[in-house]
Parts: C-alpha cells; sequence; structure tokens
C-alpha cells in the first residue's frame, strides 16, 4: 500500500514528453502572435505584443514544471541532461521570439520590411515543424525517421534564414536610413534570424535523443 502511495506521487514518464509538445504549441502560438503583431498598425502593435507577453508567460510556467518534475522524477524517458537541455532550448527560443517584439516597439519600427515578414514566417514554418517532430518521441525506434526527416527541414530552415538576413541587410544599406533606424532594422533582421538558429538547436537536440536511444 506505502509504495504504490509512493509510485503515485512520482511524476510519470509521459510527463515529459507532454510538457514538450506544450511548450511546442506555445512556440508555434508566439511565433504565430509575432507575425500578427509586425502586420498591425503602428497603433496594434503594443496590444498584439501583449499577445505575444502572455504566450511567453504560459510557455515559462510550462518550463518551470518540467524542471521541478525532473527533480522530483525517479524514472524518466530520456537521460536527465537530455530533458533539462531540451525544455531549456525551448524555452530559450520563445525568450527571443518575445525579443523581437521588444525590442521593434524599443526601436519604434513602423514598417517591417518584406525580409522581416519572410524571416518570421520562416519562424513559424520552424516552430510547426518542432511541434510535430517532438510529440513522436513518445515511440523513439517507431517514430525515428519522420523525427530526422522533420529535424532536417528545421536545418534547411536555418539556412534559409541566414539567405534571407543577408538579403534584407543588403537592401537595408541600400536605402541608407539614418543611424538608429539602421541600427534598430539591423537589430531586429538578426534576432529574428537568430530564433531559427535556437529552433536548429532544439532540432539538433532532439537528434541527440535519437541517437542515445536507437
Amino acid at each position: 500500500m506505502a509504495l504504490n502511495f509512493i509510485r503515485s506521487l512520482m511524476p510519470r514518464e509521459e510527463r515529459f514528453v507532454a510538457n514538450f509538445t506544450a511548450h511546442a504549441d506555445r512556440l508555434v502560438a508566439a511565433s504565430s502572435a509575432l507575425i500578427a503583431m509586425m502586420q498591425a498598425g503602428p497603433d496594434q502593435r503594443e496590444a498584439r505584443f501583449a499577445d505575444v507577453r502572455d504566450i511567453e508567460s504560459q510557455a515559462d510556467t510550462i518550463a518551470r514544471e518540467t524542471l521541478v518534475a525532473l527533480h522530483r522524477a525517479f524514472i524518466t524517458p530520456f537521460d536527465r541532461s537530455d530533458i533539462h537541455a531540451l525544455i531549456t532550448a525551448q524555452d530559450d527560443t520563445l525568450d527571443l521570439i518575445e525579443d523581437v517584439g521588444r525590442h521593434s516597439l524599443l526601436y519604434r519600427i513602423d514598417v517591417f520590411s518584406p525580409r522581416m515578414l519572410e524571416l518570421a514566417g520562416l519562424i513559424e514554418d520552424g516552430a510547426k515543424l518542432l511541434a510535430e517532430a517532438i510529440p513522436l518521441l513518445t515511440d523513439v525506434n517507431r517514430n525515428v525517421g519522420r523525427i530526422n526527416v522533420l529535424c532536417e527541414k528545421v536545418g534547411q530552415i536555418e539556412s534559409d534564414a541566414d539567405r534571407v538576413l543577408h538579403q534584407g541587410l543588403s537592401e537595408l544599406i541600400a536605402e541608407r536610413p539614418e543611424t538608429i533606424v539602421f541600427l534598430g532594422h539591423k537589430e531586429v533582421y538578426e534576432m529574428l534570424e537568430a530564433v531559427t538558429d535556437r529552433c536548429d538547436d532544439v532540432a539538433d537536440l532532439i537528434e541527440g535523443i535519437l541517437l542515445d536511444h536507437v
């Protein structure tokens, strides 16, 4: 009886993948909210950024719950360091999306360039791929092929984002804006591209889990 009670208090293995999945869903929502913010008129941008902040707060809660569960768990589906690294990388990605929105308001960017919107679209595409891949970790051996394909696509998105960043910066330089405008747009460009880097980091960690379990 006592043993059963103790077991009932132990976090179940599947909680971790469920939390990864819930966080990935928040990543998709945040990327979509960022696009909505960028497409909104200047008078609506603060309100749209509030949506991004709310989603980031929800994701923070999931990340904290995951780390607490990891501390308490006797049994985990993957190596503890992998669990810690994955949820941290996911949370870092979403934090950076929030930073993009905050800095765009700080620099008072009124109009986002087509290249900026293209980068935001790539972020959303990468987030959706991760949100598809992560639930498949419930059965790594069965899903290894599909997970690998999805992670490779995330890597391709990161490469595409590098190209878009260079194109966007070239166009920005050609416009010869004043210094503050240039610095603001340049920073937002680089942060958008950095989000795709963080998505690729998440994909790399997922692939690392595959190597450990297949």
